[in-house]
């Protein structure tokens, strides 16, 4: 059913003094306006009303809100870009993996069409020195890992998307994801792990793109399901 026709004109009311409100704030874009409970109080109706007229001019694009921040005049605030240092603060470790899953499999692909063979040794040697590494020895899994996929990177020769690659990966590597990182980490999982990493070095050194990247997708894609286990089970551990 619609509005009575009392809530109706309330809402009416209140429309025609916020956008009243909005002209004597124009030359102040930068303060908010006063809050629901303010308005309902200044013009003598329910904070629902004033809600519904907040709508309106949200949608007319005159006002824009942002949480925890207030309601502004004007049209919506430009997002602004994050700053490299500011990333972690920012991002989270899901969004993390939403970006590897959208860049590396591009990077191998390309890997397999453009490393050198002193490029193809180097990631052997690396795949090595991984699997040499025991399951407790978080900090050289992540340290060989990190270096192996940066190879991969580096054999692409593209140095923009290299350099897209080491800010994602300098996320990543975040400190205070680190109970996270090795909540994801058990034996069965990197046993996976060599055999995606195996796969990739194989197809990259046999010069099949196609495969490369699939590899690369299937192997991130594994980590990334992973990482949701990790948080769900961090967040079964919280009091």
């Amino acid at each position: 059913m619609g509005d009575t026709p009392e809530t109706a004109v309330n809402s009416s009311s209140a429309l025609e003094k916020l956008r009243q409100l909005l002209q004597q704030h124009e030359a102040q874009p930068d303060l908010p306006l006063p809050t629901e409970r303010e308005l309902a109080e200044r013009f003598v109706v329910g904070r629902r009303e004033i809600r519904r007229a907040l709508d309106v001019l949200e949608e007319e694009g005159r006002i824009w809100r942002k949480q925890g921040k207030g309601t502004f005049v004007g049209p919506a605030a430009p997002v602004q870009p994050l700053v490299l240092q500011d990333l972690p603060q920012q991002s989270n470790l899901l969004e993390v993996m939403e970006a590897r899953v959208q860049l590396e499999p591009g990077l191998a692909r390309m890997a397999a069409l453009r490393a050198t063979h002193e490029q193809i040794a180097l990631l052997k040697r690396l795949l090595e020195r991984m699997q040499s590494i025991t399951l407790g020895d978080g900090d050289q899994h992540e340290l060989w890992d990190s270096a192996f996929h940066r190879a991969i990177a580096e054999a692409a020769g593209n140095r923009l998307m290299l350099g897209l690659f080491d800010a994602i990966d300098a996320v990543r590597r975040e400190p205070s994801w680190q109970h996270l990182r090795e909540l994801a980490r058990t034996q069965d999982r990197l046993n996976n792990y060599d055999d995606h990493h195996q796969r990739l070095v194989q197809h990259i050194a046999a010069r099949q793109p196609r495969e490369a990247a699939a590899a690369m997708r299937e192997h991130l894609l594994a980590l990334q399901q992973a990482l949701i286990e990790a948080i769900s089970s961090g967040d079964e551990e919280q009091p």
